[in-house]
Formats: structure tokens, sequence, C-alpha cells
């Protein structure tokens, strides 16, 4: 989900092509970095962590995971934070478009070339990926598009993949079951984009192309999931309206 050398403004619900069921296609891809800048309030700030995350759980001679990797934004987070050797990531998503951009995107990534982690790409379904000698996994909002049905498997089978001490950065769109604040935050978010010069048929139109396409839950379902999967503590560390991201701890 990196901005760098693909900056374009996202137009896409401007037209009527913008009404179909939203895919992580080529059109998206073009455009992503922008949709995510203008759409996602703390985007920025959730990067940044997860840097700070991987410097501080990453050990030396283990994997880490970016499920749903898009342009690799996670993935460049995590490989620059990380400062112990012999380290892997893998960065995994099911659309060859944002998948070979994430490439470029992670090649033009600059550093001390003996201290650059090695990425291994692959395009395929996080579901289906075997977890080994994790100590990080990253799923920046890609949960949600997980069937329901299949989440709480997903989880467990990463829980069981995880090194002890390893952590788990949950980012996920959310709803609140108060239906006055699930209103409100809702409100605040349209705003935010509002401000950020989407225009109100926009706004309705990626709605409309999102349903049933991005399924949220509460923060309490997410937590009790991963109690359930395994893992040993739980903690909301950032929210800003309906965006939250939840650190796990094997």
């Amino acid at each position: 989900m990196a901005d760098s050398g693909f900056m374009r403004e996202d137009q896409i619900y401007k037209s009527d092509e913008g009404s179909e069921p939203f895919r992580f296609d080529d059109k998206v891809a073009r455009v992503f970095p922008d949709m995510l800048r203008r759409s996602i309030p703390g985007y920025a700030a959730s990067l940044e962590a997860i840097g700070s995350l991987a410097a501080r759980y990453v050990r030396a001679g283990t994997n880490c995971y970016d499920l749903g990797c898009s342009l690799g934004a996670a993935t460049i987070a995590m490989r620059q934070g990380i400062g112990e050797s012999g380290c892997r990531i893998v960065a995994v998503d099911t659309s060859p478009a944002m998948l070979e951009r994430c490439k470029d995107v992670v090649a033009e990534d600059s550093g001390p070339t003996d201290l650059m982690t090695d990425v291994d790409f692959v395009l395929g379904d996080i579901r289906d990926i075997e977890f080994v000698n994790a100590s990080m996994v990253v799923l920046n909002y890609t949960l949600q598009f997980v069937p329901a049905a299949d989440r709480d498997v997903l989880l467990r089978k990463i829980c069981a993949g995880m090194n002890d001490g390893g952590i788990l950065v949950l980012s996920e769109k959310v709803f609140d079951e108060n239906p006055h604040m699930e209103s409100l935050l809702v409100d605040l978010h349209h705003e935010h984009k509002r401000r950020n010069n989407y225009s109100a048929l926009e706004i309705s139109r990626k709605r409309a192309a999102l349903e049933n396409v991005l399924v949220p839950e509460t923060v309490a379902l997410h937590r009790a999931r991963l109690k359930n999967a395994g893992f040993s503590y739980s903690a909301v560390w950032l929210r800003y309206f309906n965006f939250v991201s939840i650190i796990a701890l094997r």
C-alpha cells in the first residue's frame, strides 16, 4: 500500500463505471495510494507503528507475513524496522495487478543492502498460506475482505504458526453496536472524505460498491476471536472514527 511512484488521483467513483462491485483490479491498483490517503484516517500512523513494532518483536532467523500486501506499504514498514539478520518477509495478495506493482515499489525501497530483509512475493489466497516460524504477521485492512465464516480458522492457523512472543497487527474498519454511535462514526468518516475532496456521489457509489465485499465487525468480536485463536492478549492501540488497529501477542 505504498505511495512511491504510483500516486494518481482516485476518480473511479466519479463515473458510472464505479457502480460495479469493488475489486482489487488494475484500475484500483493505479489509484490505490491516493484512495487510502483520502479514505482511511490514521492510515499513516498505523504504518509508522508497524515499523516500530517490527524493530521490537522480529527476531533473527524468523519469518514475517504481510497478508493482503496490496502495494507493499506494510511490507516496507516492516522491512525498514527489522534490525535482525536472517529474516524473511512473505508478501501475499490475490490480485495480480496489486502484486506486480508491489514488486516494483519494494524494489525501489532503499537502504544498506546487507541489512535489507528478503521479500518473497506470493500470488494466492491468504487462507492457503502455511505459517512457519513467524515472529510478526500483519493483516492491514485485509481480514474484512475474508468471508466471515473463514476468519476464525485463519486466525487460529496464524497463531499456530507463530513463535511465542510474536505479534499480530490487525487493522480493520469496524462498526459499533450502538446505533447512535455507529451513525455518528459513519457521518464523521464521510465528513473526512468530503474534506479530502470526495463528492457526496463518489462516497455513495463507493459505499454501494463495497456492500457485501467489505464486511466489518465489532471490536469486541475481533478481540474474542483473537483470544479463541490462542493469542495471549490483545489491545486496541489506535482508533480513528470507525477504523481501528489491534495488536495481539502470541
